[in-house]
């Protein structure tokens, strides 16, 4: 006696596939998602890492640090022009006190830079610097500067910065240095993380030459 055929129940129908290009769409925002995250993270770490790359590499006109003014300053003199600007939407207003000043090689000079909080809420930054032509990078030596210092602003707050350097006579020496008679100082100021907010009695008025 045979068993009786009983009728299977074919398996399920696999989900039809997806069309190319939904498949391309979701890969393509997969991707920018990283691409913003990444660019994020990137903006919190870019000015500590500049600030490390170029002490190391002496990329991008950076300066040289200074522990000691020189002795004595030639005739020779050279134009130093300021520049300032603003990047990622730091709410400040932030320009130099003279556009342009001329120096003698190897005099001590302080520049100073104004800086003045738009918004009604407290805020951070931290400024870098270059100088050109690149190649003049080696021979302004700066003796103290704001730069690459965390400088928070109450609301409304506005504030000097100053700047301390000098050209070294070593530039004299430098042939290849004769053509140019200018020498550029560009900051630029990048929004730092979001700060603890503080009491204003706390927040510390600043003095010419006070804060560097």
């Amino acid at each position: 006696m045979t068993a009786p055929h009983l009728p299977t129940t074919p398996p399920p129908a696999a989900p039809p596939p997806a069309p190319r290009g939904l498949r391309r769409d979701g890969a393509v925002a997969a991707i920018c998602g990283l691409v913003v995250a990444l660019m994020v993270g990137a903006s919190y770490a870019a000015v500590p890492f500049y600030d490390w790359f170029c002490r190391v590499t002496g990329f991008n006109g950076t300066t040289q640090r200074a522990t000691a003014a020189p002795a004595h300053a030639l005739d020779r003199t050279i134009t130093v022009r300021f520049d300032s600007n603003i990047h990622g939407g730091l709410p400040w207003k932030f320009q130099p006190e003279k556009t342009e000043i001329e120096v003698r090689i190897g005099e001590v000079v302080t520049a100073y830079y104004k800086v003045t909080n738009q918004s009604a809420r407290e805020t951070a930054g931290l400024a870098s610097y270059n100088v050109t032509p690149l190649t003049a990078g080696s021979y302004f030596q700066k003796i103290n500067c704001f730069c690459f210092t965390e400088q928070t602003m109450a609301p409304g707050e506005t504030r000097e910065m100053a700047v301390v350097f000098y050209v070294d006579e070593a530039l004299t020496r430098d042939g290849d240095q004769d053509s140019f008679k200018t020498i550029t100082l560009s900051y630029t100021f990048y929004p730092a993380k979001d700060t603890q907010p503080k009491p204003l009695a706390e927040v510390k008025s600043d003095r010419r030459g006070g804060n560097l």
